[in-house]
């Protein structure tokens, strides 16, 4: 049976395991050097025109992080990957390589506040401008195409998006990107490539913070870029050889070792997050609850469409506003207040004032992040236990 024929569960176990070494490793090793020998002369001269297939340097390839890159390239379906210091790397390095002085480029106003001020504050800096729009106008294909001129080098969007859960049509962007014949880049950070495949859905590109879901612990940072040869190679060139934001071996390693559990994590957090959203839409202190898997949710039927499950990240709203949801957080004794996401335990902060306070008051507002929106990143432990903290919680606000 060909690879590609394998199932997701199976892939994210198996992948594309070379084994760079004789000892025929069952888990891959670490190869943690700078610098690798040349066999000769003229090899070493080789490596470096690119007639010969080799490794010189580890800023520049390493063979633990090339498997990392292949294996995330074979999941997400695409030719191949470049693996980051970090996913604000991993962003940085595609908008620096598609775009100069006088370029922009659309993308939806919620993402992660690392992302918004990027994009925001940074790249203009550059004169790479952004042109944002919100979630209920990105639904409007007239919307996307009013903001898009000859100078328009990528369309970016999160699906679903940090920290509102809103839902990107992942197809109708990328119809609109193959039209203007520019690439739509997605970042797949919530949902991990085993709920969503964005590239066979159309998009040319997809983006992960690799320090959530992929890793799956809470104990690595990183980023990965998935796309054509052609593109990984220019930001290879462009980018990482003198910027330098490689990711390490020893990180590459974990990595490796957080996707064999991916799909087992994937299902009980979704699962989990279903159950807990649920539970939170019947209690009289919440008035509001931001999950794809919910039918009252707007984007719920996009969801279906190109999730397979609906992830383990959920918001929601309490009646008591910023307040209550200050109470609530500092009474929970098994959530763990925290950045992040993606981990074992479960993870709950205010955005507007954590992860997401790069924007003004009036982003926020546009963007739909409210003063009291609290986020939730579901864990491993029984989603009743969850609950029944959740609950003191809510009783003390």
């Amino acid at each position: 049976m060909a690879i590609k024929k394998l199932s997701k569960d199976t892939l994210v176990v198996h992948g594309t395991h070379t084994v760079h070494t004789i000892s025929m490793d069952l888990v891959p090793p670490i190869h943690m050097t700078s610098t690798f020998k040349f066999k000769d002369a003229e090899f070493g001269a080789g490596i470096f025109k690119g007639t010969e297939k080799g490794f010189i340097y580890s800023r520049l390839s390493n063979p633990t992080v090339s498997l990392f890159q292949e294996k995330m390239a074979l999941l997400e379906d695409g030719e191949d990957a470049v693996a980051t210091a970090s996913g604000m790397a991993a962003i940085s390095a595609l908008a620096l390589t598609l775009s100069k002085p006088g370029d922009n480029f659309v993308a939806g106003s919620t993402v992660y506040g690392g992302t918004f001020a990027l994009f925001k504050k940074h790249l203009p800096a550059l004169n790479i401008n952004p042109r944002f729009l919100t979630p209920i106008e990105a639904c409007n294909p007239v919307n996307i195409e009013a903001v898009i001129d000859q100078h328009t080098r990528f369309l970016f969007i999160e699906t679903p998006a940090n920290p509102t859960l809103d839902i990107f049509d992942i197809e109708l962007w990328a119809r609109i990107a193959q039209k203007h014949k520019i690439p739509l880049i997605v970042d797949n950070t919530f949902a991990s490539p085993y709920l969503q495949e964005p590239i066979s859905l159309g998009a040319d590109m997809v983006v992960h913070s690799t320090t959530k879901y992929i890793g799956g612990h809470g104990d690595t940072i990183g980023g990965v870029v998935v796309g054509s040869f052609q593109m990984m190679n220019q930001i290879r060139e462009q980018y990482m050889s003198h910027f330098g934001p490689a990711m390490s071996p020893f990180n590459a390693w974990l990595f490796l070792r957080g996707l064999k559990t991916l799909a087992l994590r994937m299902q009980r957090h979704s699962d989990s997050a279903l159950k807990i959203a649920r539970w939170l839409e019947i209690q009289s202190k919440v008035t509001k609850v931001f999950y794809p898997g919910l039918e009252s949710h707007q984007g719920h039927q996009t969801a279906r469409k190109q999730m397979k499950k609906f992830g383990g990240m959920l918001a929601f709203e309490l009646s008591g506003g910023f307040n209550a949801g200050q109470h609530l957080l500092n009474n929970l004794k098994l959530c763990s207040l925290a950045v992040s996401l993606g981990d074992c335990e479960t993870l709950i902060q205010h955005p507007a004032s954590m992860t997401h306070s790069t924007y003004s008051e009036e982003e926020r507002k546009k963007a739909g992040i409210s003063d009291g929106l609290i986020r939730l990143s579901v864990g491993l432990e029984h989603p009743d236990d969850i609950m029944e903290d959740l609950e003191e919680g809510l009783n003390s606000a």
